[in-house]
């Protein structure tokens, strides 16, 4: 039996809504830290450190969902 794998559709639902395509995916646990994660990022913002942290969760997240 093959297996079907699509790639491009999680990163493309995590592309829009960050954690998505980990849902779709059935990673549910790793969504839910993608999204803990980012919401510390986004307070970190008002430090700046944010601006750094966020961009760089944001893409690893799509790519995630692109590759596992």
């Amino acid at each position: 039996m093959s297996e079907k794998r699509t790639y491009g559709v999680p990163a493309l639902l995590s592309f829009f809504v960050p954690g998505l395509g980990q849902i779709v995916k059935g990673q549910v646990l790793k969504a839910i830290i993608i999204w803990l994660a980012l919401g510390i990022s986004w307070l970190l913002q008002f430090i700046l450190i944010g601006f750094i942290l966020l961009p760089l969760i944001w893409l690893w997240q799509i790519y995630d969902a692109y590759n596992n």
